[in-house]
């Protein structure tokens, strides 16, 4: 199973606010040969760490794609940088994040050329609600690749400071704001 986290905190002058950018994100993954299988509802999350940022909107997406995980993660971070995400410090606040969570029982971790890490399963995601919980609503059976835990147990151990909720709007494989292209 090839997993993708989505989150934004930021609106968009183009796309509008957090929920209506990852909405459009979807779109774009599409039209890059990334198929969307499940995604789980919106969820609203504070930020990680603890900050004065505005909270989050996240999510997560069980994908296909012929892609390899070196091209997928390339072309994730391609549509953010055209769909306005701007790096700059760890933690910042955004318009667009997407994350490369897990591909199939792949385990990598390599610095490539351009002396961009690449981890995956995503070294992070088994210690935020805000990637276990939605992941849960799409995959209640996803086993780790590499960590003896189950995805319950992995929940079971979340740190209490992290605050995520259901989106009260976010029921439903597709949310309101993002339909699949009628072709």
């Amino acid at each position: 199973m090839i997993l993708i986290g989505l989150g934004a905190n930021l609106s968009s002058q183009q796309f509008g606010p957090p929920r209506a950018t990852l909405g459009a994100a979807l779109e774009r993954l599409q039209t890059h040969g990334i198929e969307i299988s499940r995604r789980s509802p919106w969820y609203r999350s504070a930020p990680v760490p603890v900050s004065d940022q505005p909270w989050y909107v996240n999510g997560v997406a069980s994908v296909t794609t012929r892609l390899s995980a070196d091209d997928l993660l390339e072309t994730l971070l391609l549509i953010e940088a055209g769909m306005g995400r701007v790096r700059s410090e760890p933690n910042a606040p955004r318009i667009l994040d997407l994350d490369l969570l897990a591909y199939n029982q792949l385990s990598i971790d390599k610095t490539t050329v351009g002396g961009v890490h690449v981890a995956v399963p995503h070294p992070r995601m088994t210690d935020r609600s805000f990637v276990m919980l939605p992941l849960a609503d799409i995959a209640p059976t996803w086993r780790h690749p590499t960590l003896p835990m189950s995805l319950t147990e992995f929940i079971q151990a979340l740190p209490s400071d992290q605050s995520t909720e259901p989106m009260a709007d976010a029921s439903g494989i597709f949310g309101t704001e993002w339909r699949i292209p009628e072709n």
